[in-house]
């Protein structure tokens, strides 16, 4: 929402949002919407689709000086009229971003797990220790189902060209009945010194 307009679903009506849950579960400064000296290019909606496909909405933010810049994109119908540039003040923009950052008021013990599991992941630094690539916002962490069947999935890629695919994950379940703290320790501590290339499993 943007001066109480909600400009993506002006511009691409009926669009499926391109921002993940996973995508915000690392920290702030990872996220698709943080803004640094470098321009960055962010989807923003799409069609059920692959972007480069049937196109979509785009947003390219740019700190200058004290200014965060969205320049707006459409792949999906460039006869819509795009709305001018946005400006933010940094401050109060960088605040806005921190302050959802701190609100964990809506999770739940499934959304809290997954949040400090990326978080334990960035202390130990296991994507460097094993050798694997740089892993996406939210380290790879995914929440999958809720309720009894609440769980995480941790997916990566090593580097072994001996592996029928390079693709590897290891599951967590959730439960409501200890701690999330207490069960991403447990978790963290068991795959800490394992070699996910055999103690992980194959596959997306």
């Amino acid at each position: 929402m943007i001066d109480g307009v909600d400009v993506v679903e002006t511009i691409h009506p009926d669009s499926d949002s391109s921002l993940f849950h996973e995508m915000l579960i690392g920290p702030c400064e990872t996220w698709p919407l943080k803004t640094g000296g470098e321009p960055r290019r962010v989807e923003l909606s799409n069609n059920y689709c692959d972007t480069g496909c049937c196109g979509g909405v785009f947003v390219t933010t740019e700190r200058r000086g004290a200014l965060v810049v969205w320049t707006w994109e459409n792949t999906d119908d460039i006869r819509v009229r795009l709305p001018p540039d946005s400006h933010f003040d940094a401050e109060p923009y960088d605040a806005e971003l921190n302050r959802f950052a701190a609100d964990h008021s809506w999770e739940e013990p499934v959304d809290t797990a997954a949040r400090l599991l990326a978080r334990e992941l960035a202390v130990l630094g296991w994507y460097r220790r094993w050798n694997c690539p740089p892993p996406p916002p939210g380290l790879g962490v995914r929440v999958g189902g809720r309720g009894e069947k609440a769980h995480l999935t941790m997916r990566f890629r090593v580097e072994d060209s001996s592996l029928p695919t390079a693709w590897r994950h290891h599951t967590m379940a959730v439960t409501g009945n200890e701690p999330a703290e207490d069960q991403v320790r447990r978790f963290a501590e068991r795959i800490a010194n394992s070699d996910p290339r055999t103690s992980a499993q194959p596959g997306p």
